[in-house]
């Protein structure tokens, strides 16, 4: 495939957008080479500027869950439209898609529209922490919460101490109120609550990991955060910017039959328009503005495009939840066609899949936290992507990414992928 006017508009982008791109993973910088750009895309297909089709994989890292310009969301934008774009006053349709979320999602009773899922994770960790009044938090190495200065931590030198930033422009000292722990690694969690006793207003962590592949949670790992959480009056927070209305109805929780205190939303709830939201039981949310003392606030937040997107959205998938079934049954085909093919290629590899979220690893040690996820072979990862691309198959270009898959998908497009592998040199 020839990729000619992308290579133009991106040596064009890098003029007047720094790197060229509005978000770093765009750029291509772990795989190399450049990016592709997209004039559009309908269903389970890209298409780029050079008029190539691609079999797409990241689903614009996940939202279009039902597959690209699906009809009903398309049509609910375009309806909305016509009456205003934007209004910074109430609107009826952002109660309408609260009642609905709410409904669909265990242990939420109030929920709170933003603009992305940055701004939903760094909203409901200051409301843990004026819910609570303590300052400190624990993340996991691996696990991304949006660019908020509080999680663009890196890990310190051992078990119990601070982590230091990992950005230019985040303070040290907003880097001491963040601790660090390996994810599945429940003893860690455990010595640096002993550590800071009394301290941690709240564990943050992606219920199922979408930032170094697809990483499951041990059994017994959330469980015991969850106990721990209890004994020592913390907040556990699910980010499910990437898994809520993904993994099921009433997302990971659901899924994994665990009870957050607070949940965050993105990606699917927006329907493919930017959206973040995040969610807790009454007692909480009451300690948020206007109602109580934590302050957040946005101009856009409920914007009447983005909720006719995801009230849409939610009201297909709630009223088929046949959807999620239909969604695992065809990455677990994917899983199996890939397993069958690199057996037989006898190179090292790890597949990890959760419901419709799946990583591929050049690696044979098991893939359980980022330090395993670290240790895949990047340079057959890259063959790998691009020998893909070449046959129309769109990856995410890192391999510390998930794949989402679209209902969209048919197996025939899953039959092709898998034959894309097994004919590819690695």
């Amino acid at each position: 495939m020839l990729y000619q006017r992308s290579s133009a508009l991106f040596a064009e982008a890098k003029k007047y957008i720094p790197g060229g791109v509005n978000s770093p993973v765009r750029a291509f910088k772990a795989v190399g080479g450049e990016p592709i750009f997209v004039e559009k895309a309908k269903g389970a297909y890209l298409y780029d500027e050079d008029g190539n089709r691609l079999i797409d994989y990241i689903a614009s890292w996940g939202p279009l869950i039902l597959g690209h310009a699906y009809a009903p969301v398309v049509d609910a934008v375009i309806d909305k439209a016509k009456k205003g774009t934007s209004f910074g006053m109430p609107t009826e349709i952002e109660t309408k898609l609260a009642k609905l979320a709410i409904s669909m999602v265990p242990n939420i009773d109030k929920i709170r529209f933003v603009n992305s899922g940055t701004e939903a994770c760094m909203s409901a960790i200051r409301l843990a922490r004026g819910y609570t009044g303590k300052d400190k938090i624990i993340k996991f190495a691996g696990c991304y919460h949006g660019h908020s200065d509080s999680f663009l931590i890196q890990a310190g030198s051992g078990a119990v101490t601070f982590g230091r930033p990992n950005s230019p422009g985040v303070t040290q000292g907003t880097a001491r109120d963040t601790l660090l722990a390996p994810y599945n690694n429940l003893e860690s969690v455990k010595a640096l609550v002993q550590a800071n006793k009394g301290e941690i207003a709240a564990i943050i962590i992606e219920p199922v990991a979408g930032n170094m592949g697809c990483i499951v949670p041990r059994k017994g790992f959330l469980e015991g955060l969850r106990e721990l959480c209890n004994r020592e009056g913390i907040l556990l927070l699910f980010d499910e910017v990437m898994t809520g209305f993904r993994l099921a109805k009433g997302g990971a929780q659901e899924a994994l039959g665990i009870n957050a205190d607070m949940v965050m939303f993105g990606k699917v709830i927006g329907g493919g328009l930017p959206v973040g939201a995040f969610a807790a039981r009454e007692e909480i949310m009451a300690h948020l503005a206007p109602e109580g003392p934590v302050y957040q606030a946005g101009t856009l937040s409920g914007n009447p495009l983005a909720m006719s997107a995801g009230l849409a959205m939610l009201t297909q998938l709630n009223e088929h939840p046949e959807i999620f079934e239909s969604l695992a049954d065809k990455t677990e085909h994917l899983h199996e066609g890939f397993d069958n093919v690199l057996r037989k290629k006898g190179i090292p590899y790890q597949i990890n899949r959760f419901g419709s979220m799946i990583s591929l690893h050049f690696t044979d040690t098991p893939v359980h936290d980022f330090e395993t996820s670290a240790k895949g072979n990047n340079e057959t990862f890259k063959k790998y992507f691009h020998g893909m691309l070449q046959k129309g198959i769109y990856l995410p270009p890192s391999a510390f990414e998930s794949y989402f898959l679209n209902d969209a998908l048919s197996y025939g497009d899953l039959d092709d992928t898998i034959a894309a592998l097994d004919v590819l040199e690695l």
